[in-house]
């Protein structure tokens, strides 16, 4: 979420970029209420991860982390050009989500403490 914050910010500095804000443009796009609340579900879905993580069944959690990994990666893809410290940050970006998508692959869909054997396992 830095990264996104910190890239947008510095793209304020970016000449010309500040007018077309104040003419009611988000990119390419006019801001509209509808353009406004999707970029808002947009930058929300990531803080809203961060509670899913613990909140959600193992197998649920998996899905959403690897479906969402790889959508921001997409759109961060879409987005990340026009200026080298995008570039910068969007590469940073498609890593992490990467890795985010990585790891739930990786993940198991059962807890640890499940797997591990009880005392009345024999042991070698």
């Amino acid at each position: 979420m830095f990264c996104y914050i910190y890239a947008d910010y510095f793209e304020l500095y970016a000449p010309g970029k500040l007018q077309r804000i104040s003419q009611g443009h988000i990119g390419p796009f006019q801001a509209t209420e509808g353009v406004l609340v999707g970029t808002s579900a947009v930058l929300a879905i990531p803080s809203v991860m961060i509670f899913l993580s613990v909140a959600l069944k193992p197998i649920l959690n998996r899905w959403l982390n690897m479906l969402f990994g790889f959508l921001y990666t997409v759109i961060i893809l879409m987005s990340m050009w026009g200026h080298a410290f995008l570039v910068f940050y969007g590469v940073i970006e498609i890593a992490l989500t990467a890795l985010v998508v990585w790891y739930a692959w990786k993940w198991r869909t059962t807890p640890a403490a499940a797997q591990r054997p009880t005392d009345s396992t024999p042991r070698p």
